[in-house]
């Protein structure tokens, strides 16, 4: 006797025991599953469960008993017969390429989501499942610190993924959000490694700026910084010549500088939950060795590779030690640790927000340019400008929950 394929679809008030109840019916004729899927929003149940019965008077019975069966739980079932032809066509389509797309900003919109799932539907592409990875915001409690993120789980043949990328970027100008587009595969979901540009990333302030005002030289080293961050002059030229105009400066202030380091907001919460899921971390800086090594202290971080300021009898001679750490340094650093802890390339992440950033952010399996300059953010994979440092951790597809659990 040939088999039916029926797509029961429950909604309603969700209860303790209500997939148990659903599936002992299955189970009593036999049923065999093929697909199951649930959402819950504020305690309203979507349930869909896609099965195989027998015809005839197994099927006519199932369905009955189920009718009664959610009516004695106070919901409501939908029943859909799907063809065979239908179900296999559907199920050819669990080889295609799955992304992620994940949304994030201090609170979303429903334009955001609009006109991110337009390009998602123009593609052709379907989408399997959105799921909200922050918590709940209150409407009454003000919040110290807002954040909304979701994810995107999508499928589908995409031909050019330069012009989808370029697509939400748009959105992301136009609209003040995040997006971020990732292939969703098995190194996504592995990463391992978290390499972090230190000035403007991992604190809010330029050291080397900092230290400039305290030896009188305040103005000229904020132009040739601001020049290198943009790429208009080389990273190298740019350290050299803001080095000599540090000469003279007591050592004595470095150590009141690193104590007073500005912090990121939320840089604290993803190193310590990266920390507590085993990734190793580590600082790439064009900044100083003396403050990434403070930071690498206080955040509990496991490298640092950063330029040697050259002291003598206390105070700074204008010069450094050893090679400057530029953009190709940087990436180079990254791939070292990378083969020393064991970790493929494809397995890492990269965090920056300047022009000598980009190689490592494009060499990483994941690049994010965070709060970055124009020209970094519009060469970056991805980008984060609407949130924390933490924004990452959604990224990565970490929930509240799961982070929040590691406080």
């Amino acid at each position: 006797m040939a088999n039916e394929i029926i797509l029961l679809n429950i909604s309603g008030q969700d209860k303790p025991g209500l997939t148990s109840n659903l599936t002992s019916v299955l189970a009593e004729y036999g049923a065999k599953v093929l697909d199951i899927g649930q959402a819950n929003i504020h305690d309203t149940l979507s349930l869909g469960i896609l099965f195989e019965i027998q015809s005839g008077k197994k099927s006519a019975a199932v369905l009955k008993d189920l009718l009664f069966k959610a009516y004695e739980l106070g919901i409501t079932a939908k029943f859909t017969p799907i063809t065979l032809k239908n179900y296999e066509k559907w199920v050819t389509l669990q080889g295609k390429d799955r992304y992620i797309v994940t949304i994030l900003g201090e609170k979303l919109a429903a334009k955001q989501i609009s006109e991110v799932t337009k390009v998602i539907s123009e593609k052709n592409l379907n989408i399997d499942a959105i799921k909200r990875l922050t918590g709940r915001l209150s409407l009454v409690k003000k919040e110290e610190y807002p954040r909304a993120s979701i994810q995107l789980s999508i499928r589908g043949e995409i031909k050019d993924k330069v012009e989808v990328t370029a697509k939400f970027m748009e959105i992301s100008h136009e609209l003040d959000v995040d997006i971020a587009f990732q292939e969703d595969n098995i190194f996504r979901r592995n990463r391992r490694l978290v390499c972090f540009d230190m000035d403007s990333t991992l604190i809010q302030t330029e050291v080397i700026d900092e230290l400039a005002e305290l030896a009188g030289v305040g103005d000229e080293v904020k132009a040739i910084t601001e020049s290198a961050m943009q790429g208009e002059i080389d990273f190298k030229e740019s350290f050299v010549r803001r080095m000599k105009l540090l000469k003279g400066l007591s050592e004595e202030v470095l150590h009141d500088v690193a104590v007073n380091l500005p912090i990121t907001k939320g840089a604290k919460r993803l190193i310590d939950t990266l920390n507590s899921y085993g990734f190793k971390t580590a600082i790439l800086s064009g900044g100083f060795s003396y403050f990434g090594n403070y930071l690498k202290k206080e955040l509990g971080m496991d490298y640092v590779y950063a330029n040697q300021l050259e002291i003598k009898d206390g105070v700074l001679t204008g010069g450094y030690l050893g090679d400057i750490v530029d953009g190709n340094k940087k990436a180079e650093f990254l791939k070292e640790i990378a083969q020393k802890e064991g970790i493929d390339i494809s397995q890492t992440i990269a965090v920056g927000d300047g022009a000598n950033d980009l190689q490592m952010l494009n060499l990483a399996g994941l690049g994010i340019a965070f709060h970055a300059k124009p020209t970094v953010k519009d060469n970056a994979q991805n980008s984060i400008s609407s949130i924390g440092l933490d924004g990452v951790l959604y990224l990565l597809g970490y929930h509240d929950r799961h982070i929040d659990l590691m406080d």
